[in-house]
């Protein structure tokens, strides 16, 4: 047994509670999410499904025409086996007019443009809808600075904030979500052949383990290497969380 395993079905109990408290608190019916046709968007859209209704979702499919049209296909056969309302909207168009101006801008660069635009245009659908935004980041992205900052970080509240990849798998499979989209590689969908470990150079089944020791244990990094991890990455791995710390807090405002 992993340290990192889950009762998923009362984890999948306590998300649907929660997204029905967080929009009836709020005062919203209607809940707005954006469909990548991966993972953590799928789950966050079936545990919306069966708290707010299908009629109450919306979810919204935002391609750029670079990306693999697979997560595309994955993301329309969440919205057929779910029954709720979808759109598709290229942004393609925004952000080549944007880029225009500036060809020489590296992937990063387009990669967050791209992040920040698609969320732009969910919070602009959400009025359209008077919807909240529901979040779909997971625990590792959020710890490991894998994620933009007014670009998928945003949204109202977020059902998978405190649950690592190989947990929100474990999740969707209680759920009954696709194999095909529970085993396909994560990406972001923002150039072909895009994965998240391709980027980040480990496993996420790898870097759960380690950054469970760091932060739900508060291990320190050579206590983690100690248990067997490979100290270079463990080393790395601190290290982006260091980096990226700033992304998870609001904002610092200076006394006066």
């Amino acid at each position: 047994m992993s340290v990192l395993d889950i009762d998923a079905s009362t984890a999948r109990k306590k998300l649907v509670q929660f997204i029905r408290d967080q929009m009836t608190s709020a005062g919203f019916e209607h809940g707005i999410i954006g469909l990548s046709g991966g993972l953590d968007s799928t789950v966050t859209a079936y545990l919306a499904a069966e708290a707010l209704t299908a009629s109450n979702v919306i979810g919204l499919i935002l391609p750029y025409r670079s990306a693999n049209d697979e997560g595309r296909e994955h993301a329309k056969l969440v919205v057929t086996k779910l029954d709720i309302e979808s759109q598709t909207i290229d942004v393609t168009p925004q952000i080549e007019a944007y880029f225009a101006q500036f060809p020489h801008a590296d992937r990063l660069r387009r990669a967050n443009k791209i992040a920040r635009e698609r969320m732009s245009v969910l919070y602009d659908h959400s009025r359209v809808y008077e919807a909240l935004v529901i979040g779909t980041g997971n625990k590792s992205e959020g710890l490991l600075g894998y994620t933009t900052l007014w670009g998928d970080m945003a949204c109202a509240f977020n059902p998978l904030g405190n649950l690592y990849k190989t947990q929100v798998r474990q999740l969707a499979e209680e759920l009954g979500v696709a194999e095909a989209i529970r085993n396909k590689p994560p990406s972001a969908g923002l150039w072909p052949g895009q994965t998240d470990e391709g980027e980040l150079g480990f496993t996420y089944a790898e870097a759960d383990q380690i950054l469970y020791w760091l932060i739900d244990q508060q291990c320190s990094a050579e206590q983690v290497a100690e248990k067997g991890f490979p100290r270079e990455l463990v080393a790395q791995i601190a290290t982006r969380v260091k980096r990226s710390a700033f992304k998870s807090r609001m904002p610092p405002v200076a006394g006066m």
